[in-house]
């Protein structure tokens, strides 16, 4: 089995504050499974990028990284800016599997939570 990695990506901002839900996250996955090394990363404003995230995470002997986008949904972003990302580190580094998984928002427990909030600031 080779070595995996998680790399948390989200779209960036320039109030580091935002970065913070994330952040937390990650810290939930860092208790819940320990063994699984979780980086975050950023597409922009915000470091490390996702080449830099995924070279760091190389160095260390990671052969496969699987890359989550922290976003609500599949837009222009994850159509065509993180494929065209992916398909450079492919390139760079054909001996490494990356992997690119859904948008976490489209995710149907994510989903539920959402209308589950949702359900409870309404007062239902």
């Amino acid at each position: 089995m080779s070595k995996a990695a998680l790399i948390l990506f989200a779209h960036g901002a320039r109030d580091p504050e935002w970065a913070e839900p994330m952040r937390r996250v990650s810290a939930a996955l860092g208790r819940q499974a320990p063994e699984l090394r979780v980086e975050l990363a950023f597409l922009e404003f915000m470091r490390p990028s996702l080449r830099e995230c995924a070279e760091s995470l190389l160095g260390d002997g990671f052969e496969r990284i699987v890359v989550l986008p922290m976003f609500i949904a599949r837009g222009g972003h994850l159509k065509r800016d993180v494929p065209l990302l992916l398909d450079e580190l492919r390139r760079r580094h054909p001996q490494v599997t990356f992997e690119l998984a859904g948008a976490v928002g489209e995710a149907e427990a994510i989903v539920q939570a959402m209308a589950g909030h949702a359900l409870t600031v309404a007062g239902v």
